[in-house]
């Protein structure tokens, strides 16, 4: 109930407190990969935190704050799409995503963040979608260039990531570009 196709064996479903144990199974998977850039490997260490994790955004998105969506392949839980932040009076929202290495290459994170980018965009009204990522997550920058975002610039060494500096890229897509690049009004 309530999943969206993404093909290939793939949905898009909402990512829910009750799913702790799989969403702690899925990190444990994928704990160093993810953690590479992603401080989400750090926040869901054990069931309580991974629990607490979830239920944030459970509580975001009763605030229309936020959401959080995970991906499934073949029915195993291997990634997730997010609004980290979502303000639709202001038409501004942050989107994001992580993915398990076995489940990386296959396009899953694109097609799941379009979706939700273009569910902000024309359901929502959102105005400006930003993508935040260190400017080392070749990956994230990729998904960030195949949605159609253009890079605003770098915040340099302003995010300290397990003792490291890191530089920070913004990427944006705005709603006019949105809707010009899939001919859509």
């Amino acid at each position: 109930m309530f999943a969206t196709s993404l093909g290939d064996g793939a949905e898009l479903r909402p990512l829910e407190p009750w799913r702790a144990e799989e969403f702690l199974a899925h990190i444990d998977r994928g704990r160093e990969f993810i953690g590479r850039h992603v401080g989400l490997s750090d926040a869901a260490a054990d069931l309580d935190s991974a629990r607490g994790w979830l239920q944030s955004y459970a509580d975001k998105t009763a605030a229309d704050a936020g959401r959080l969506y995970g991906i499934w392949l073949d029915g195993l839980l291997v990634g997730g799409v997010l609004f980290r932040t979502f303000d639709a009076p202001a038409g501004n929202c942050e989107a994001g995503c992580w993915l398990e290495p076995a489940a990386a290459g296959r396009g899953l994170v694109t097609r799941a963040a379009t979706l939700i980018l273009d569910w902000a965009i024309r359901e929502r009204g959102i105005h400006r979608v930003e993508w935040f990522v260190s400017s080392e997550n070749t990956p994230s920058i990729n998904v960030a260039k195949r949605l159609g975002m253009t890079r605003d610039g770098v915040q340099r060494q302003n995010h300290l990531y397990r003792g490291v500096r890191q530089d920070t890229e913004i990427w944006s897509v705005l709603a006019p570009d949105w809707h010009a690049a899939r001919g859509t009004a």
